[in-house]
This record gives C-alpha cells, sequence and structure tokens, in this order.
C-alpha cells in the first residue's frame, strides 16, 4: 500500500478529519488533501514526519504500513476495518475473545456464514 492508502487508512482508524490533521500539523489541508488523491506523490521527509507525529505513528508506518517492533510487525498491513476489530478484541472477557473465535473459525469453515445461520 501506498503512502495515501496507509493516511487514508489511518485517519478513518482514528476517525480524524483533514481539517483536524491540518489543524493539528500546521500543514494547509489542501496540501493534505492533494497527499490523499489518486496519483499522489509521497510527501517530503519533514511534512510526514508532521502527519505521523499528529497521528502518533511512525514515518514508516506511513510509507510502509509496518510498524516495527509491535505487536504488528508483519508484512500485511492492518486496515483500519481490521484494527477497529482488534481495538474492540482489546476490551472483551477472555470468554468473549474466545467466542469471537469460535464465530471467526465457523466463518473461515463455512465460508457462507451469515446472520440467519447464527441468530435465532
Amino acid at each position: 500500500m501506498s503512502f495515501r492508502d496507509n493516511l487514508k487508512s489511518e485517519l478513518t482508524f482514528r476517525g480524524i478529519l483533514v481539517k483536524e490533521l491540518s489543524a493539528k500539523t500546521g500543514i494547509n489541508k489542501r496540501t493534505l488533501d492533494n497527499y490523499l488523491r489518486e496519483k499522489s506523490n509521497t510527501p517530503p521527509a519533514d511534512i510526514a514526519v508532521k502527519i505521523a507525529d499528529a497521528l502518533n505513528v511512525s514515518v514508516e508506518f506511513l510509507v510502509t504500513g509496518k510498524e516495527k517492533g509491535t505487536m504488528f510487525e508483519t508484512s500485511e498491513i492492518y486496515t483500519a476495518d481490521v484494527r477497529q476489530i482488534a481495538k474492540k478484541l482489546l476490551k472483551m472477557s477472555e470468554n468473549e475473545k474466545r467466542l469471537v473465535c469460535v464465530i471467526v473459525d465457523e466463518i473461515v469453515r463455512q465460508g457462507k456464514l451469515t446472520e440467519q445461520n447464527i441468530l435465532p
């Protein structure tokens, strides 16, 4: 994924609007909008550092989607939706986590699990 994709994902994950990021970083909103456009360039290092600091992530994460030395260090990039699920899991009891694992295992096993299959 690109800087644009990782920035967009992080903004979504944190629920931050571009204008809020602009206020936190001092970077013009239009400049940030340009980094989020389809055919955007990676910003210069000083701008990337400001954005990363405001989002409390590393520049490396924004550029590569990987964060070294964390539980998220992997060759896969965790999108905002996956991280939202992980955030919710962290708030659950051990029993609730086991139940979620059973449900996920069943979805993977059947490949066709729907609300009608599991809800009364």
